[in-house]
């Protein structure tokens, strides 16, 4: 006799009426649910996640693809994956190492029905091969992509950074150095965009030799320090960093070597973090938690065929000490 068997018997229902407890349906009176769940408790029956999803025709399982894991995707992470687990469903991370045959192992899972939905964080491969996917099932972006297939949720980073410089400006800066990630994100190339339009706007120099990629972390900031500020000729008298841990980087660099921040160099970060709080750094708020909740909330109205409701967010800058 199986398990749902001897629970019917001992509680004097059908076999279905048990199975409609079992998935919430709404069309059991409050008693008889009572009834059974107390049969449940008393024989330990724990359902079979298997068995339920198969019966649901879903894993309730959403992978999530990326090069690799760093600080500054955390809270993009904790965030989608509580509000995955508020809702039921679970969250397994894939890592590529930056190797592109391993990341598509991620979007075979979802050919294969092994996950009902995939998040990208950073890919490598071409945009239109990852697209070729969401036939087996949605696909939402955190990297900003241009494909129809594949919403992305992430902002453009032209306004936020747009907010810095004109900060800067502002506060009576002149010689603006850019320090940013990747080379050829679009993100980078969004940043660099807006630089370029409000320096032209205020008629002052663009210097694209103080324009840095490839700089992620506190140590990569400090090496900024001593690339751009210790060297002989004119120096920045502001820097624009790609986050907070880079600002976090150059503010304890630039105090060692006794430079005065602000007075001698204004520093921004972004993203807003509590680093940023602590370590008294302007910085760029970027709402990270809310873009999770909105790429959980769009895959989930996907998946229900439903209009998902998404959060209309902006930026704003958050003046501390550091300008």
């Amino acid at each position: 006799m199986s398990n749902l068997d001897q629970i019917a018997k001992l509680a004097g229902f059908s076999k279905a009426t048990v199975s409609r407890v079992l998935n919430n349906s709404p069309h059991v009176s409050p008693e008889t649910r009572d009834t059974i769940l107390a049969i449940m408790k008393q024989l330990d029956y724990v359902p079979n996640g298997n068995a339920v999803s198969l019966s649901k025709g879903r894993t309730l399982q959403i992978g999530m693809c990326a090069e690799g894991i760093n600080e500054a995707m955390l809270p993009f992470l904790n965030s989608f994956v509580e509000t995955a687990s508020q809702n039921g469903y679970q969250t397994i991370i894939y890592t590529s190492g930056g190797d592109a045959k391993q990341e598509l192992k991620a979007f075979e899972e979802l050919r294969r029905k092994r996950v009902d939905a995939l998040v990208i964080i950073t890919c490598v491969n071409d945009h239109a091969l990852l697209g070729s996917y969401c036939k087996y099932g949605p696909i939402v972006s955190w990297q900003r992509m241009e494909l129809p297939e594949i919403r992305s949720v992430a902002m453009n980073q032209y306004d936020g950074y747009k907010l810095g410089v004109e900060h800067v400006i502002e506060q009576g800066c002149t010689r603006i150095a850019n320090v940013l990630g990747r080379p050829s994100s679009m993100n980078t190339l969004s940043r660099l965009a807006a630089y370029e339009e409000m320096m032209k706007k205020h008629h002052l120099p663009i210097r694209h030799e103080w324009s840095l990629t490839g700089i992620y972390s506190i140590r990569d900031g400090e090496r900024v320090v001593r690339e751009l500020l210790l060297g002989g000729g004119e120096h920045p008298d502001a820097v624009l960093c790609a986050n907070d841990l880079v600002a976090a980087g150059l503010l304890n660099e630039a105090r060692r070597q006794r430079i005065r921040v602000p007075e001698d160099l204004a520093i921004v970060g972004f993203d807003n973090t509590e680093l940023a709080h602590t370590l008294g750094i302007t910085s760029i708020d970027n709402p990270i938690a809310a873009q999770a909740q909105n790429a959980f909330y769009l895959l989930l109205g996907k998946l229900n065929q439903a209009e998902s409701v998404q959060q209309k967010l902006q930026f704003s800058l958050v003046k501390r000490v550091t300008t």
